[in-house]
């Protein structure tokens, strides 16, 4: 097993005063060359948007886009006629395909708004653009591993256009659990929300992060009460 370690502070950070946007791989003005993607995940960004202020109608294309609230209400509109308002125990996948416009605001006049927002390589290019939007909160299995993404439109969670499966694990401390990959080949990127975690030898505190490479299963132990995404996506594309 490959280990790579991505520590909470070595990501990078743009401040445009309404924006904070933490970046783990390289992004917009942030370039680090050993940090360009974890296989198919392109982009993982920890934003934190203020009071009602967003992104601008801005374009995107062949690209699979999946935003995790985790705090406040984060309002979407598209050029596919889909208005929707995603909210933390929720998540929402837009397929760029062909071409897709899009915004993102803040809908709350009173608080910031933190997502998640992860890009992944597809595997199909030039597909006809769609929205979805599901509530995973309630499917939650306290110390079991929830899966909220996948390569399947009739499994669970939503899904998207690549080999790929997201869990999210809420963990009391001391719960251990294997996580067992679903395709040869792939990756898992393992990021902490909260808490504190351990994988194999590897502490990982908040927002830290460990991409694992060239194995069949590992465990993940909750050293304290911990929320953790897995990102499980092929390495090579």
């Amino acid at each position: 097993m490959k280990a790579t370690v991505f520590k909470a502070d070595s990501r990078g950070l743009a401040d445009h005063g309404w924006l904070k946007s933490f970046h783990t791989f390289s992004f917009a003005n942030y370039y680090n060359p050993e940090r360009l993607s974890f296989g198919a995940l392109r982009v993982l960004n920890d934003d934190t948007v203020t009071q009602g202020m967003g992104f601008g109608t801005h374009p995107h294309r062949d690209m699979e886009i999946i935003s995790i609230p985790l705090e406040g209400d984060l309002e979407h509109k598209d050029s596919m006629g889909t208005t929707a308002v995603i909210r933390q125990g929720e998540i929402q996948v837009m397929s760029a395909g062909t071409g897709v416009m899009h915004s993102e605001y803040n809908k709350n006049a009173d608080e910031p708004v933190k997502f998640l927002q992860i890009w992944v390589i597809p595997n199909k290019m030039g597909v006809k653009p769609r929205y979805d939007q599901q509530d995973i909160a309630r499917e939650a299995s306290p110390n079991e591993f929830q899966q909220i993404l996948s390569p399947d439109p009739t499994d669970q969670g939503v899904w998207i256009h690549q080999d790929a499966w997201f869990n999210l694990a809420n963990f009391s401390a001391g719960t251990k659990r294997r996580y067992t990959l679903h395709k040869e080949g792939n990756g898992v990127f393992v990021f902490v929300l909260k808490g504190k975690a351990k994988v194999g030898e590897t502490e990982l505190f908040e927002r830290d992060a460990v991409g694992l490479e060239s194995l069949a299963d590992f465990e993940l132990e909750a050293l304290e009460d911990a929320e953790v995404l897995l990102m499980e996506v092929p390495m090579s594309l």
